[in-house]
């Protein structure tokens, strides 16, 4: 199951700009987009709870600004946010990079470049939540082993048979067998072919967490250079 609705957010102050960035990424159908004047606007609506892409002006009329977006939001594996601004201080953009924000985009906003932008954010968004739901659905089902099913589990994965097994951990083979039994149930498994996936998968996400705006390269001074 998907975490949030997987909405696109648009917060943007232009009401011309914010129409047409609306119209190109809701043409097609099939996805939700909800628009929003303001920051302020944004949090009244308590809208971060379906957001999976959010797109907003750095600059933001109200009480509430950029800054404040990215606290709301920072630090959230579902949400992929990217930061419209013009003129940025060096200040400023290392702030934007550092709170979580996925890019930077050149305003105003092409929104043939942003078409384009939140597909590609989108599409990587839905698979990441898909080996989340994945991840959980194998921690949940492996959560009940005990200790020592878990020893024979490691102990299975690494290639071992049931005798191997028993000299490794001062078992009889038949007590090996009988915990090989009671892991397949536990975990809802028919083979050890799916037992070993439901492992490798909570294993894989361990190792490698998903974190906010991940697989993105650090600027270059370049990259910074056309913000300002």
């Amino acid at each position: 199951m998907i975490e949030n609705g997987g909405h696109i957010h648009l917060i943007l102050p232009d009401a011309t700009e914010r129409a047409a960035c609306f119209r190109v990424l809701a043409e097609g159908g099939g996805r939700i987009v909800r628009s929003f004047a303001s920051a302020d606007a944004w949090f009244e609506a308590r809208a971060d709870a379906d957001c999976a892409i959010l797109l907003f002006h750095w600059r933001q009329p109200g009480k509430q600004d950029g800054a404040a977006l990215l606290d709301r939001i920072g630090g959230r594996a579902d949400v992929t946010a990217f930061v419209a601004a013009d003129h940025l201080s060096i200040a400023e953009t290392r702030l934007i990079l550092r709170g979580g924000a996925h890019d930077l985009l050149p305003a105003p906003l092409d929104p043939r470049l942003v078409r384009r932008t939140i597909d590609a954010a989108m599409t990587s968004w839905q698979v990441r939540q898909i080996a989340r739901a994945q991840h959980r659905e194998a921690e949940l089902r492996l959560a009940t082993l005990t200790p020592r099913e878990r020893d024979i589990l490691d102990a299975i994965a690494a290639g071992l048979g049931n005798k191997a097994i028993a000299r490794r951990l001062d078992l009889s083979p038949r007590t090996v067998e009988v915990h090989r039994a009671n892991i397949m149930r536990r975990a809802g498994a028919t083979s050890v072919a799916e037992l070993l996936r439901l492992r490798f998968t909570v294993e894989l996400a361990d190792d490698n967490p998903v974190h906010f705006g991940a697989g993105r390269p650090a600027p270059t001074a370049g990259d910074r250079a056309t913000m300002l």
